[in-house]
C-alpha cells in the first residue's frame, strides 16, 4: 500500500519534533475532505470538539475501526449515520445538525481527520470499537474490556 502524502509529511514533521497541535493546525488549514472523511470530521466536531486532540483522534479512530471491523457498515458515513450509534445524528433520517464550517473547532476536526485517515499519528488499537462519555453508564460497557480514558470518553474493545 502506498503511503499518503499526509502520512509522509506528518512522519517527517513528527520526527522533527512537531507536537500534535501543530500537526492538526498544519493539516486542518485550507484543507478539503472527500465525502467519507467529511463524515468522520463532522462526528469529531459534534462528539469531541471539547476534548483534547488525542481524544478527538480517538473518536475518529473508533469510526474507522468500526467500518473496517465487519460488525458495522463498511463505509465511514454509513457507520456514523447508523441509527442509535452517535447521539448527534438524527436516528430517523441520519441527518447531521448544523456544523460551523468557519470555526476553529471545524478546522481542528479536519486536521484530526486527515491525520487519522492517513494513520499518521498513533492512536487506539484497531479492535477498539466503542466509547462513551464518563458521565453515563451504558449496560454494554460492563461486557467490554476498557482500553483507556481520554478526557471524558472511555474507550473499549470486546
Amino acid at each position: 500500500k502506498l503511503t499518503s502524502p499526509v502520512a509522509t509529511e506528518a512522519a517527517w514533521l513528527r520526527s522533527a519534533g512537531w507536537p500534535l497541535y501543530a500537526l492538526v493546525d498544519r493539516f486542518g488549514t485550507n484543507a478539503t475532505l472527500d465525502a467519507e472523511a467529511n463524515c468522520i470530521a463532522v462526528a469529531v466536531y459534534h462528539e469531541a470538539r471539547g476534548e483534547s486532540l488525542e481524544g478527538q483522534l480517538a473518536v475518529a479512530r473508533v469510526i474507522m475501526n468500526r467500518a473496517a471491523s465487519g460488525k458495522y457498515p463498511s463505509t465511514w458515513c454509513k457507520t456514523v449515520k447508523q441509527p442509535w450509534q452517535f447521539s448527534f445524528v438524527n436516528p430517523r433520517t441520519g441527518a447531521f445538525p448544523y456544523t460551523d464550517f468557519e470555526s476553529a473547532s471545524w478546522r481542528k476536526a479536519v486536521g484530526v481527520t486527515r491525520l487519522a485517515v492517513a494513520n499518521a499519528v498513533p492512536s487506539l488499537p484497531t479492535d477498539c470499537l466503542w466509547y462513551h462519555a464518563d458521565y453515563v453508564s451504558p449496560s454494554w460497557g460492563r461486557r467490554l474490556n476498557r482500553i483507556e480514558k481520554i478526557g471524558t470518553h472511555i474507550f473499549y474493545r470486546a
